[in-house]
């Protein structure tokens, strides 16, 4: 749990805590604190949300209701470690959080907090006197790991009970999952648990009050808006990051690996790539800037040690490192990395070209573009360097490319694209229509504004689909919503996510007070040593500030985009996507735009559908899709593990066959040679939507969609 959070400063608390009545906490136990920069933060972000934000909700009893829920579910979701009788406890903040976030009064949630810390760590200490209890493998018990649909514990008798079991199916399955050598060596296993505990608890002993305040903020801003997010400075800069595509570091992939960092991906191109002296499973125990002296890192958190590895471009960073395989007692190795700018290549567009048969019998030559997400440079562009990464300077070059290859149609897949730039979406959409309206936004003044593709002129005219699916998002649903409209090309697919809301990306120091902000530095509170470069001091927060609209008016919030040509998908609205979230905003529609569309392609569209449904009927893949949703959905039950070794090794073998049998039939459906016993597993990454998807566009390549003419 605490190893998913990404670390902030650590700052001392000068600002008295609220008054209310505490049960007391084991001394032992974590007893984490707010900060004064935590609390002015709180009030800041609270006042922003009632008055600034789009829905400007107020700090009320029913808010506060929903807060409570969800900080409870953040910390402990699957039920495994608080107690009904502390959830009592917590009841008396219930109706009473979000107003002390106005006050920047954070006692409460910290206590919650601090509760929760005391009962995951006495959960690991209890389960690790389990390791060496005796367990008996041959009588018939069950255990439910994830209990989320269940009541919270009603005592500690019961709390133990299920980590008896926890650690009772965790040495059942590393003597299941072992050699044939190794599967009875019952101290091997014992030892491997009780590492793999003692990290857990070496990990939440790091926790600090800027982990509990990235949390405790994240429910606040989650029960008034699920797009909305208060980032602490390292989640600020990590977000920034993810956006431009780049970073400025060495280039490399870190992970805590029993309390050292760990390499674990050399990236392409970096420094690290480069040089050639860092390799995977490498432990990085010191770090020193150009010529200063080493800091020992060895059981430093891990944001820690980053922050002390990455830094601006052209800086000099020496490592101590221990070479993969070798003892912790062998000479460390000193490198010296000049970093630089890294650019984060799997999460850019990519092409590939498909050779497709028709329905006519001719081979078809389809441009495949895959893009992640929709990215943008921004400190590049605000400098204008004119080498600025984007999405649609990248997107350009592949369809020049293209079109040099003679291919007949291009196809742009966004499937599990959360979006991004919203300038981007504009962008790229201009390349493929001439000029006109993309989106419309409505402030939180009422007032909507037009934001339009000015640049004449298209870069692709021929055929073109979009693929989208249930987690295409927000800038992914503006292009596939305009290119729909326009007319411009056939949306493929299934229903997408239904973001329909606008994010700003505010610096926190806007809205701090000149007088807070002296408080703060005659403290010595204002900076933290460990906050990474570049990173804003306050931290950032993400919040809504309008909605999206079509050009035809109609909003994409709640609804998404849906497909011209649909298929079934495992994923209901009900459970995933925005019309999931309880504090979602509503769909609506304004007055359209005045556009000109390319085609009306209404027909085309009736019997591209005709002929897709006909293949379907007779498609035995489309048959083995369809059991492959039957089979997801059946995994929403609560499901109970056998800790009776015969029958769990039982159960696990139907499981294998049945998975087996699974992939034979995928195979053989493919003229593929099937999976043999004791063979590797062949690679099975199938991809049926993908697949139909260009069967539909050599489809829509033979109903004369070769030029789009307007109507």
């Amino acid at each position: 749990m605490f190893k998913n959070i990404v670390f902030g400063l650590a700052l001392i608390s000068f600002i008295a805590c609220g008054s209310k009545p505490r049960v007391s906490l084991d001394e032992e136990a974590l007893q984490l604190k707010p900060s004064a920069q935590h609390e002015v933060i709180a009030a800041e972000v609270a006042n922003l949300l009632e008055n600034y934000s789009y829905k400007k909700v107020p700090m009320t009893d029913s808010l506060s209701q929903i807060v409570f829920t969800n900080l409870l579910k953040s910390m402990d979701q699957g039920r495994n470690y608080l107690l009904q009788s502390d959830i009592d406890d917590f009841r008396q903040f219930e109706n009473t959080i979000s107003q002390d976030f106005r006050k920047g009064d954070l006692s409460a949630p910290f206590y919650i907090f601090n509760v929760y810390s005391q009962r995951y760590l006495e959960a690991m200490e209890y389960a690790l006197t389990q390791v060496d209890a005796p367990h008996d493998f041959d009588v018939e018990e069950k255990y439910v790991a994830y209990r989320e649909k269940l009541p919270y514990f009603k005592d500690d008798t019961e709390l133990k009970d299920q980590w008896r079991k926890r650690v009772k199916y965790d040495l059942l399955n590393l003597r299941l999952t072992s050699t044939d050598k190794d599967s009875v060596d019952v101290e091997k296993h014992k030892e491997t648990l009780r590492k793999r505990y003692k990290n857990l608890v070496s990990q939440a002993k790091q926790t600090n009050s800027n982990d509990a305040f990235q949390l405790i903020m994240s429910a606040l801003t989650d029960a008034v808006d699920p797009h909305t997010t208060y980032y602490n400075p390292s989640f600020a800069q990590a977000f920034n990051e993810s956006m431009s595509n780049t970073f400025e570091g060495i280039g490399a992939r870190l992970m805590m690996e029993n309390e050292m960092v760990t390499i674990k991906e050399v990236i392409a191109g970096g420094p690290a790539f480069k040089d050639k002296s860092l390799n995977v499973d490498d432990r990085i125990i010191g770090v020193a800037q150009g010529d200063g002296e080493f800091d020992d890192i060895i059981g430093w958190r891990l944001d820690a040690a980053v922050a002390k590895i990455k830094g601006p471009k052209n800086t000099i960073v020496r490592l101590k490192v221990i070479p993969a395989g070798q003892e912790l007692t062998a000479q460390p190795k000193i490198i010296a990395l000049k970093r630089d700018k890294i650019v984060i290549e799997e999460e850019s567009a990519k092409k590939e070209i498909k050779q497709v048969k028709g329905e006519d019998g001719k081979t078809y030559k389809v441009g495949l573009i895959k893009l992640p997400k929709f990215y943008i440079d921004f400190e590049a562009y605000r400098r204008r360097d004119p080498n600025y990464k984007s999405t649609t300077k990248d997107v350009r070059l592949i369809l020049d490319s293209l079109r040099q290859e003679n291919v007949d149609a291009v196809v742009l897949d966004l499937r599990n694209n959360g979006g991004g730039s919203l300038q981007e979406a504009i962008e790229l959409t201009g390349l493929f229509i001439d000029k006109g309206p993309i989106v419309q936004v409505r402030d939180v003044r009422d007032r909507v504004e037009v934001d339009n593709d000015n640049d004449p002129g298209v870069v692709w005219d021929g055929p073109f689909g979009v693929l989208i699916n249930r987690f295409s998002a927000s800038a992914s649903e503006i292009f596939a919503g305009a290119i729909q409209d326009y007319g411009r090309g056939i949306v493929l697919g299934t229903q997408s996510y239904g973001k329909g809301t606008v994010q700003s990306a505010i610096d926190m120091s806007r809205f701090i007070s000149a007088t807070n902000k002296l408080l703060l530095k005659a403290k010595g509170l204002d900076k933290d040593p460990d906050t990474p470069n570049g990173a804003p001091e306050f931290g950032q927060i993400n919040i809504t500030m309008g909605k999206f609209y079509r050009v035809t008016g109609s909003s994409t919030q709640h609804k998404g985009v849906i497909p011209d040509i649909s298929f079934p998908t495992q994923y209901s609205a009900e459970r995933f996507g925005e019309s999931s979230e309880p504090s979602a905003l509503p769909w609506d529609q304004i007055k359209p735009s005045s556009f000109a569309a390319v085609a009306d392609l209404t027909n085309v569209k009736d019997q591209l559908t005709a002929i897709h449904e006909s293949r379907m009927e007779k498609s035995p893949e489309y048959a083995y899709l369809l059991e492959d949703i039957e089979e997801f959905q059946k995994l929403d039950s609560i499901q109970e593990i056998s800790l009776n070794q015969e029958k769990l090794k039982e159960e696990r073998e139907k499981t294998r066959a049945k998975n087996r049998a699974r992939i034979n039939k995928g195979l053989e459906l493919r003229g593929l040679p099937l999976w043999k016993e004791g063979e590797p597993q062949p690679k099975t990454d199938f991809d049926f939507i993908l697949d139909e998807s260009l069967n539909v566009m050599t489809d829509y390549i033979r109903l004369g969609q070769t030029k789009l003419a307007k109507n």
